[in-house]
């Protein structure tokens, strides 16, 4: 299940088979309104199947912290991960952000897209395997 990438109006969503890679605009904040849509986007894609959700930052952008408050109510979300080339980009993420997510053992930050998806695929089959 491999599809396009769709472009939003605040970035683009890549849909692999079990996970989903964003990458928002440079300079948006990342809110409540904008998670929605992405947490609908995977409802519908993965229809009740486990997915993870890869945050690729390669445009600085803020987040807010309370989404992912929003997004441990996904039941079907397993996996978040970030992955940013900057230093402080990756800590605000490890230290402030990951706060934020319930189970922050399935929360995981990476300077590498390669590394990030090996690792929520891992993850998943761990789900999945439950």
């Amino acid at each position: 299940m491999n599809y396009p990438t769709i472009e939003l109006e605040f970035g683009s969503v890549t849909i692999l088979e079990n996970f989903m890679i964003a990458k928002m605009n440079e300079g948006i904040l990342f809110d409540i309104s904008k998670n929605e849509t992405l947490l609908e986007m995977g409802t519908e894609v993965f229809q009740g199947k486990p997915y993870a959700y890869i945050s690729h930052r390669v445009n600085s952008y803020a987040v807010d912290p309370m989404v992912y408050k929003q997004s441990a109510k996904f039941p079907n979300l397993k996996v978040i991960a970030v992955v940013s080339e900057n230093e402080m980009t990756r800590t605000l993420a490890s230290t402030v952000e990951r706060e934020f997510y319930t189970d922050s053992n399935c929360f995981k930050v990476f300077t590498e897209l390669k590394n990030a998806t090996s690792w929520v695929q891992g993850k998943l089959s761990l789900q999945i395997t439950k």
